[in-house]
C-alpha cells in the first residue's frame, strides 16, 4: 500500500491512540486497506442499490465540549493534521504542476489519498466507516494542511467527503443506506457538492436551477457551474430552488438529462472543474436530502465556506513559507533583499494576515462544532479569506518579482488559486 496507509500504520501504532480510545477505528482501517487493496472503477461501472425500511439515520456524536477558546489542537489533531501534512508535501505538491499543465489530477494520486480515509472518518462505524466524533475543526485543520500541498488538488481530495458528510449529517436512513457504505469501502466514487452558478452577483440562498413537482418526484433544470471532478463525478449534491426556497438533491450521474462538459478556469486547473448542465432530470422523492429545510441549506453554505476559508489559510501559508527563504537568499547591492524594510514588511504582513484568517475560521468551526450560533463567524472567515487571501497571493507575486510572474516558481499558481475564494460556492464541507 501506499504513503496514507503507511501513515495511518503509524498513527495506529502510537500510545496516543489508546489514550484517546481510537485503536479500534483506526486498526479496522489499516486491515481493511492491507486485505483489499483498491481497485479501479469508473463512473460509468458503479450501480447505487436503493434501500428503503431503516429505522433511524446514523449521526456522528458532537465533539466534546470546551469551556475555553483554545488556540492549540490536541495531541490526537495535531497527529492527524502532521500526516495528512506529511501526505501533502510528498504527494499532492510534487503533482500540482502537471496537474496545472493537464487540467486534471493524476488518477494514482487519487487513489492514493483515498487511503487517508478521509470519507471513512466522517462516516459512522454502523454504515462502514471508522468515525464516532464530529469534529468541524480537525476537519478545518485537514483542510488546510492539504491546501499547503495545493488548493486545486486538495479539493479534488476532498470533493467526496463533502458528500459523504452531507449524507451524514442531513440524509435520511435510505439515503445513508444506499450511499455511504460505498464512501467507506476501498474504492470511494467521485462524488461533489455542485451550488455554484454561472450568475452576476449570484446568492447560493437564491439558485438559478429549478426543481418541479412532479407525480412521482422532482424535475430539475439548470446548470452548475466549476464542479470539481465533474465529468468522474458518480453523485453529485445539486442545490435548486423548490417552490421559492433552496433545497438540496442527491442526483446520481446516470441519470437521463444531466450532461457535464469540462470548464477549465483562471484557477483550480487540477480540480478538473467542469459545467453540470440539468435537462429536466427527473428524480424521485427520496433524492431530496434534509427535507428541504431552510436551516440545513444555509448551515450548508456556511461549513462549505469555512472549508474554502481554511484553503485559503492553507495556500497563504505556502505562499509564506515560499517567499521567506526566497527573500533571504535573492541578493541586490551585496545583501539580501529581506534586509530592505518595504520587503520585510511586506512579509510580515503576509504572516499578520494570515493569522487572521486562521483563527477567524477555528473559531467559527469551533463554535459549529459545539452547536453554538456561527453566521457571523463564517461570515467574518469568509471576507478575510476573500479579501486577505488576495493580499497574501499578490505580494508573494511582487516578492518575487519578474520570477513571480513566471511557472518557474509556484506562487503564480497560487495568485490564481486565491482568486477563487471570493467566487466559488460549495464543492468542500468541514
Amino acid at each position: 500500500m501506499g504513503l496514507g496507509l503507511a501513515a495511518l500504520t503509524k498513527i495506529a501504532s502510537a500510545p496516543i491512540i489508546d489514550k484517546f480510545g481510537l485503536r479500534k477505528q483506526f486498526e479496522t482501517l489499516v486491515q481493511s486497506g492491507t486485505r483489499t487493496g483498491f481497485k479501479a472503477a469508473g463512473a460509468a461501472t458503479r450501480s447505487f442499490k436503493k434501500i428503503q425500511g431503516h429505522n433511524k439515520p446514523a449521526r456522528l456524536t458532537p465533539a466534546p465540549a470546551k469551556d475555553l477558546f483554545d488556540l492549540e489542537p490536541d495531541e490526537e489533531q495535531s497527529l492527524i493534521a502532521e500526516t495528512v501534512q506529511e501526505f501533502a508535501a510528498e504527494q499532492l505538491r510534487p503533482a500540482a504542476v502537471d496537474a496545472d499543465a493537464k487540467l486534471a489530477p493524476p488518477a494514482d494520486l487519487l487513489e492514493r489519498s483515498a487511503e487517508l480515509g478521509l470519507s471513512a472518518v466522517g462516516i459512522p462505524e454502523s454504515l462502514g466507516g471508522i468515525g464516532t466524533e464530529r469534529s468541524a475543526v480537525t476537519n478545518v485543520l485537514v483542510t488546510e494542511a492539504l491546501a499547503h500541498g495545493d488548493m486545486g488538488l486538495a479539493i479534488s481530495v476532498l470533493a467526496p467527503s463533502a458528500v459523504s458528510t452531507a449524507l451524514t449529517l442531513w440524509g435520511d436512513e435510505d439515503q445513508q443506506a444506499t450511499y455511504l457504505p460505498a464512501f467507506a469501502g476501498e474504492n470511494v466514487p467521485a462524488a461533489a457538492l455542485a451550488l455554484q452558478e454561472h450568475v452576476a452577483l449570484g446568492d447560493p440562498l437564491k439558485p438559478s436551477t429549478t426543481a418541479k413537482r412532479t407525480p412521482k418526484g422532482y424535475q430539475l433544470t439548470g446548470v452548475k457551474s466549476l464542479v470539481p471532478r465533474a465529468a468522474q463525478a458518480e453523485l453529485f449534491i445539486i442545490s435548486a430552488n423548490l417552490d421559492g426556497s433552496p433545497a438540496l438533491f442527491l442526483v446520481e450521474s446516470s441519470t437521463s438529462g444531466l450532461s457535464v462538459e469540462a470548464e477549465p478556469a483562471m484557477g483550480l486547473r487540477s480540480a478538473a472543474t467542469g459545467k453540470v448542465h440539468l435537462d429536466q432530470v427527473d428524480v424521485p422523492v427520496t433524492a431530496l436530502l434534509g427535507e428541504g429545510k431552510l436551516d440545513v441549506f444555509t448551515d450548508l453554505v456556511r461549513l462549505s465556506r469555512l472549508a474554502w476559508a481554511a484553503l485559503a489559510a492553507g495556500t497563504g501559508k505556502a505562499v509564506l513559507d515560499y517567499v521567506i527563504p526566497y527573500v533571504n537568499e535573492r541578493t541586490a547591492f551585496g545583501e539580501p533583499i529581506s534586509h530592505r524594510q518595504a520587503v520585510a514588511f511586506s512579509v510580515a504582513d503576509i504572516g499578520i494576515e494570515l493569522e487572521s484568517i486562521r483563527l477567524t475560521t477555528l473559531r467559527a468551526a469551533a463554535r459549529a462544532e459545539q452547536g453554538k450560533p456561527f453566521a457571523r463567524e463564517a461570515a467574518l472567515a469568509r471576507k478575510l479569506a476573500t479579501d486577505k487571501g488576495m493580499l497574501i497571493g499578490n505580494a508573494g507575486v511582487q516578492l518575487l518579482g519578474g520570477h513571480g510572474y513566471t511557472k518557474e516558481h509556484p506562487v503564480e499558481r497560487w495568485y490564481r488559486d486565491l482568486r477563487s475564494i471570493g467566487v466559488m460556492e460549495g464543492a468542500v464541507l468541514v
